[in-house]
């Protein structure tokens, strides 16, 4: 009997696995929430740290930290919601950001997500906004206080 495959959460070189990071957000933020295409790759994804999740040898899930500590772009396909991907991409990102010295994580969350961020410690710190026409709501969790 085959054991269940794990999750691995590894970090993603732009250049080489940007088709596998991109594909997941396009699936994601473009096919599912119907962000333009120009609007999902930017200028900041060469020079950001990004994570990848996968299942063996199935990439599911990514998220990246800017150079100003941002968390963003988390996202993971539908099939694999509800597993704990989306939280070990984001507490992997957390410690990323803690490993580079920020004194606090932020990140622009989409209103219907704020408890999943809630859940890590995140709290609301700002207007509801409109981003890609998505509402918005600007969260920080302090680094010192994750355990």
């Amino acid at each position: 009997m085959d054991s269940p495959l794990s999750l691995h959460i590894r970090t993603a070189d732009w250049e080489t696995d940007r088709d596998l990071l991109s594909g997941l957000r396009e699936t994601v933020f473009v096919h599912e929430q119907g962000v333009p295409i120009e609007l999902e790759i930017d200028e900041f994804d060469p020079r950001s740290l990004h994570l990848l999740a996968e299942y063996g040898d199935l990439a599911v899930g990514t998220g990246r930290l800017l150079e100003d500590g941002h968390i963003g772009r988390l996202a993971v396909l539908c099939k694999y919601r509800g597993l704990g991907v989306g939280k070990a991409l984001l507490m992997a990102l957390i410690g990323e950001a803690r490993n580079r010295g920020f004194g606090e994580a932020v990140l622009s969350a989409q209103v219907h997500a704020i408890p999943f961020y809630e859940r890590a410690g995140f709290t609301v710190c700002g207007p509801e906004f409109l981003d890609a026409g998505i509402p918005h709501r600007e969260m920080r969790l302090p680094l010192k206080a994750v355990q």
